[in-house]
């Protein structure tokens, strides 16, 4: 998962945890805000009172009378005064039952004892809880909504910052990995960034590609001078020996012995061969400007493997497209792509055994050729690397040394072709070759 996606479902699934946290605590809370709330009015309706009678005495309620109660029209609230035996002052906030008119009913009470002309007074004031507890869910829905569109404001706006924070870092990821192709060449300008670790981030990848680009070039620098080093040797050495070879003195035995030598002499130099074309492959020594149609590509590989097939008593079948045209492209290093692809099937098919040739369409991905043999397979642990320089192809000991399938792999990469490879030990293998094809 990529880290956007990761921090994006992080936040919202931090965010929902919040909301449901509170939709949990909410009930709660808005009962203790709305207790506090109506404690704070029973408070400020006992000030009013004490107010009045500072002002008017205390006659402004009793009107003559021993008490004073007051309700609502829908007993919703009251205030009762009368003479009290108490103690002077005692403030007290309780919850209780009252019977108002024949109707027993729950009030939120406020009782206060005070003084006043050297006589206790008893002042209660009362709300019925019933009417506390209606402003309870309009007030968790405000408070819920609310929340709900803070929540989801800040989401944006996390998810917003969070975007704009890891674009410098998708913007090496894509510059510097995954739009960059090997060897590379192209020089890269680092991202603008304010952000320190991604400007190390950048700065590293771009001082790791340098250095891999750097060996690479030490490395094929080396391949090709060494190719065309040995190869002047190797030709004087050949000559020598054919001359010996001419020479009629020369006993049976001792023949035998050059010939075994000139044997190894030309494997030496189908190697330095193999290694010069690497060379110049990968130097780009090659131009991509032909067009071929695969199927009159592969009829003259078959006949100019004829001899080989014919031989062994292979069965080729093929069944290619004739309207199919690959443009930019080699058309030598495709022939020999498909040369060596093929010829590795050969030889390491079984006898009388079968090639068979297809392809497939991908419309606007790829044109894949598939070259499908019956032979005795590659190990699995070794498809990793069967296109590693020198690298047997795990088969017989005698037999090849690994550039064959080497040069398959230059050539892929030099034309942006991908190689695909699926083999069963003992039974065969398919390599499929995908051309970039279509739109």
């Amino acid at each position: 998962m990529k880290l956007l996606s990761k921090i994006t479902l992080y936040t919202t699934l931090s965010k929902t945890v919040i909301v449901l946290l509170f939709i949990w605590l909410l009930p709660g809370i808005v009962k203790d805000v709305t207790s506090q709330y109506t404690n704070h009015n029973l408070q400020e309706q006992k000030k009013k009172v004490l107010d009045n009678i500072q002002k008017r005495g205390i006659d402004y309620y009793f009107e003559g009378d021993s008490s004073y109660g007051s309700y609502t029209l829908l007993k919703e609230e009251f205030i009762a005064l009368e003479s009290s035996n108490g103690h002077a002052p005692v403030d007290t906030i309780f919850t209780d039952s009252r019977i108002v008119e024949n109707d027993t009913l729950t009030y939120r009470l406020l009782d206060y004892t005070f003084e006043y002309k050297n006589k206790n007074y008893l002042l209660e004031i009362g709300k019925t809880v019933s009417t506390i507890d209606q402003y309870n869910r309009p007030l968790q829905k405000v408070a819920l909504y609310t929340l709900a569109g803070l929540i989801f404001f800040t989401l944006i706006l996390d998810l917003l910052f969070t975007r704009l924070l890891l674009r410098p870092l998708n913007l090496i990821i894509t510059s510097k990995i995954l739009n960059r192709k090997f060897p590379f060449k192209e020089t890269i300008s680092p991202v603008k960034t304010s952000t320190t670790d991604f400007k190390y981030l950048d700065q590293s990848l771009t001082n790791l590609a340098s250095k891999i680009k750097e060996t690479f070039e030490k490395e094929r620098e080396f391949t090709s001078n060494a190719s065309h080093e040995l190869m002047t040797p190797i030709s004087i050495l050949q000559n020598k020996m054919e001359n010996v070879m001419m020479d009629q003195e020369l006993s049976e035995t001792s023949r035998e012995k050059v010939v075994s030598m000139l044997t190894i002499l030309n494997r030496l130099k189908k190697i330095v061969r193999s290694l010069l074309l690497i060379s110049r492959i990968e130097n780009d020594q090659y131009v991509k400007t032909d067009q071929i149609k695969p199927y009159v590509l592969l009829e003259e590989v078959v006949n100019e493997l004829k001899d080989r097939i014919e031989l062994r008593k292979i069965r080729i079948v093929q069944s290619l497209s004739h309207s199919i045209v690959l443009t930019r492209v080699n058309r030598d290093l495709i022939f020999q792509l498909i040369y060596n692809l093929i010829n590795n099937a050969i030889r390491y098919n079984q006898e009388e055994g079968e090639i068979e040739i297809t392809d497939q369409i991908i419309q606007g991905k790829s044109y894949i050729i598939h070259i499908k043999d019956a032979g005795i397979g590659i190990p699995a642990h070794e498809l990793e690397t069967i296109f590693d320089r020198f690298k047997k192809a795990g088969r017989k000991a005698d037999e090849g040394y690994g550039l064959g399938l080497s040069i398959v792999k230059s050539i892929a990469q030099y034309h942006d072709i991908r190689i695909a490879v699926q083999s069963q030990y003992g039974k065969g293998s398919t390599f499929s070759i995908h051309f970039p094809y279509g739109n």
